[in-house]
């Protein structure tokens, strides 16, 4: 029976049927085609087992480096890849495109969007995060988070855009924040895009502007924290990256607590910030889906897991990546890396290809290899078990992982190119404005 056949008569279509139906192989349905899923269905590569790839789009995104497609670094092609490309010659792997919006484990099927049911026999759930806004959601209207491909674009439009409207304003009263960009949330993905802001406005389009200056650009970098960069790196290295920052024209305010945002001004605790172009990178929340669970969540709505990745009740239902609370060995939360969510894809997928009973599962554990981050050009920090490294060879360090996890050959050549050509020349190659920009 080939998949499409096979998929059609094991797909439930009311409640009322069972999904007990003796299979010809176990189905193991993965929702989310991120780090974590994308890395379990591979490891069932040879496995005699039925694969179904489950996601709301149709590519795989290498999310380190989304924050260089919002600063037109990198154009959205070169770190996506199409899910059915990679799982293309994997015979027992079946991509569908569409939104999970039910999960029902006594039946053992997931339900989308449409009321169409498809049963499983293992699921594995790898549905990533999106930003948290601490209760304001109506606060992402104005500060977009970055997450998905839409984001960074959306992002990009915004931070290009702001520089053509102050062209366009060049000489006329008022409007303060026009070149004023605030990046809220001190964590890497925050330091990076302030960093990334920095350079394009002090480095990279200095010379393209006839009517204003785009080095008299503020950027400003809030964390509610006493330090910027509060998890994973120690004080030292968070130092060296605010000075590296600094150095770029990023002004850091810490102990600084968001408590508005606004079209023209973020708030905070002291006052408020003139700016038109805010963007968040303060925390993460789990997707809504995890509450279909009805399992315990921590604050982040993260399903809390057995040491094997599974439900305390399901031994059959895994949850990994960032819709996972999981501790490490010292009892605290794992961070909501790649690294993180590829070894617990890598951990599940060998449990499912040796479909191993829950009694004699050995527990996840989670190796760390380590941590990293870049501000800009040439400057990175790094932590690799006792190393701890700042400056331009954390940056290379840096460069060689990331081109390391990207997948296929191509994005790797291409990100390597841009980078070198970036690094030469600072003109990076995505600086287009694909959408209708209001200008007054």
């Amino acid at each position: 029976m080939n998949a499409a056949k096979d998929l059609k008569s094991r797909t439930v279509n009311s409640s009322s049927e069972s999904s007990a139906e003796i299979f010809s192989k176990p189905r193991v349905v993965i929702i989310g085609g991120g780090f974590g899923g994308l890395t379990a269905a591979r490891r069932l590569r040879r496995a005699p087992v039925d694969v179904f790839v489950i996601d709301r789009t149709n590519h795989h995104l290498f999310q380190p480096l989304l924050y260089q497609v919002a600063a037109a670094a990198l154009s959205p092609g070169d770190i996506a890849r199409p899910i059915r490309e990679v799982l293309r010659h994997q015979g027992n792997a079946t991509v569908l495109l569409g939104e999970v919006t039910g999960i029902h484990k006594q039946d053992r099927t997931v339900e989308l969007r449409d009321g169409e049911r498809i049963a499983y026999d293992y699921l594995v759930v790898a549905t990533g995060a999106r930003h948290h806004y601490f209760g304001h959601p109506d606060w992402e209207r104005h500060a977009p988070g970055i997450k998905t491909l839409r984001d960074a674009i959306r992002i990009r439009e915004r931070i290009l855009g702001a520089f053509e409207k102050a062209e366009r304003s060049a000489g006329r009263d008022g409007d303060e924040g026009a070149l004023s960009f605030v990046v809220v949330g001190g964590g890497p993905t925050g330091m990076e895009l302030a960093g990334a802001i920095a350079e394009i406005a002090h480095q990279t389009i200095v010379r393209d502007f006839r009517r204003i200056d785009p080095t008299r650009a503020k950027v400003y970098l809030l964390e509610a924290d006493s330090r910027i960069l509060p998890g994973g790196f120690d004080e030292e290295l968070a130092r060296k990256a605010q000075e590296q920052l600094e150095r770029l024209g990023v002004q850091v305010m810490l102990n600084t607590r968001v408590t508005g945002v606004r079209e023209d001004r973020v708030e905070h605790e002291r006052g408020f910030i003139l700016a038109n172009t805010a963007l968040w990178a303060a925390g993460n929340q789990a997707s809504p889906l995890i509450e279909k669970l009805e399992v315990p969540l921590d604050r982040q709505g993260r399903a809390i897991v057995q040491e094997d990745l599974s439900l305390p009740e399901h031994p059959e239902v895994f949850v990994i990546g960032d819709a996972a609370h999981v501790n490490d060995r010292h009892g605290n939360p794992l961070p909501a890396t790649a690294t993180v969510a590829i070894q617990q894809g890598k951990y599940v997928g060998k449990i499912l290809r040796k479909r191993i009973e829950r009694s004699e599962r050995p527990p996840f554990r989670f190796r760390d290899w380590g941590m990293m981050a870049t501000i800009g050009k040439a400057k990175a920090i790094a932590v690799i078990g006792p190393l701890r490294l700042s400056g331009r060879l954390a940056w290379l360090v840096w460069c060689f992982v990331h081109i390391l996890y990207l997948i296929g050959f191509r994005n790797r050549l291409m990100v390597m190119l841009e980078w070198m050509f970036w690094y030469y020349y600072r003109q990076p190659s995505a600086r287009l404005l694909t959408g209708e920009l209001e200008l007054k």
